[in-house]
């Protein structure tokens, strides 16, 4: 792990960031930038993210995470009046705390971002809006206070809630708030998600009806992912997935047919990678994953990525050296550098197609 994490410990110009959606600078969704990087030794292409269906083939499939964003970020106050914003990450998962509880990150507000909290106490109570209040039972990492099972008393019921009183969580590459909207691809049909499963933003009805046309499955499973950057050696948080019974026969039916399996996004990664069984297929179920998608244990389940571009030394990093092997990885970061793509979660996306040298038939 800590070779690919200093190979790829680049310097990020700050001037990188997105900070808005591209409909803030009067472009679509799909106008964003799209990196093609070819297995093979192939040199990448640049192109626009609307250009996607051209690079795929009939029989293909891609999977996407029908996973709505939540407002999942409230304004609360701490036991000594100090301001706060509680970051609802995801329900406890079975055994990990008392029934109802959730896993909150507690942050302190400053200006357009916020920093962990360290101050927090177990037992503490916090004050949220219109009454309610979140009492912190204690961190979910001993000796590591950035997450806390948190036990929640709402007026309300909690999708009610936040869509009342929430807003999106935001760090400090968005310097100005974004209604939920912005937030939720168009995709998003189950609430759930702490942070938005961003490799699928940039999808419209046009790019939709033009993968269709070419003869391209799009199919979904459900992931819905916590708050993200954990800290150095902060084991990663378990998140609920879902994979149906008719995305498992698409998988299956592509497969036998040739075509490839394309993840929009590292969150449908891990819920594929979590379905996929001792005889290497992905089969229908659910239920809670902390897996970690590295190196070492490769991917079985897809053949191709689409995803955002992740910071220096990101958790996200194995999983895609895994996908892509670190030689077409490192290529395609300093292609990115050079050509100045844009980074987080309204910024440029990067399709991964290494070839069939790599991925599950690869693997026998």
């Amino acid at each position: 792990m800590s070779a690919l994490l200093e190979a790829l410990d680049f310097d990020l110009p700050r001037e990188l960031a997105a900070h808005d959606p591209p409909e803030a600078e009067g472009r679509r969704r799909d106008e964003v930038r799209l990196m093609l990087a070819p297995g093979g030794g192939d040199d990448v292409r640049h192109l626009a993210f609307r250009d996607l269906p051209d690079l795929l083939a009939p029989g293909d499939v891609l999977v996407v995470n029908d996973s709505a964003t939540l407002p999942a970020a409230l304004p609360g106050t701490g036991p000594r009046g100090e301001l706060l914003r509680l970051h609802l990450s995801t329900p406890a998962p079975p055994g990990a705390g008392p029934r109802g509880a959730w896993i909150v990150e507690p942050r302190l507000p400053r200006g357009a971002a916020s920093l962990p909290y360290a101050g927090v106490e177990a037992g503490a109570d916090h004050a949220l809006p219109a009454g309610g209040s979140a009492r912190l039972l204690g961190p979910v990492h001993a000796g590591r206070p950035r997450l806390w099972l948190a036990a929640l008393t709402l007026p309300e019921p909690l999708l009610a809630y936040l869509e009342r009183h929430g807003a999106p969580i935001r760090y400090g590459p968005v310097t100005r708030p974004w209604p939920i909207a912005a937030y939720r691809t168009m995709f998003a049909w189950e609430p759930g998600s702490a942070e938005m499963p961003s490799a699928t933003r940039p999808f419209t009805a046009e790019v939709v009806a033009a993968l269709r046309a070419r003869g391209v499955g799009l199919v979904a499973v459900t992931l819905h992912a916590g708050v993200s950057s954990p800290e150095a050696g902060e084991p990663p948080s378990a998140e609920r997935w879902r994979v149906s019974p008719a995305t498992a026969l698409t998988i299956a039916a592509a497969r036998a047919g040739g075509g490839r399996v394309v993840a929009g996004g590292t969150t449908v990664v891990r819920a594929l990678e979590a379905a996929v069984g001792d005889d290497g297929e992905v089969a229908a179920g659910g239920g809670w994953t902390d897996l970690v998608v590295s190196p070492e244990r490769g991917v079985r389940a897809i053949d191709g990525l689409l995803t955002g571009w992740h910071d220096p030394r990101a958790s996200h990093l194995l999983m895609l050296e895994a996908i892509a092997g670190r030689p077409l990885l490192e290529r395609s970061y300093e292609a990115a550098l050079a050509h100045r793509y844009r980074w987080h979660e309204f910024g440029d996306l990067h399709l991964i197609l290494p070839g069939p040298d790599r991925g599950p038939r690869a693997r026998g």
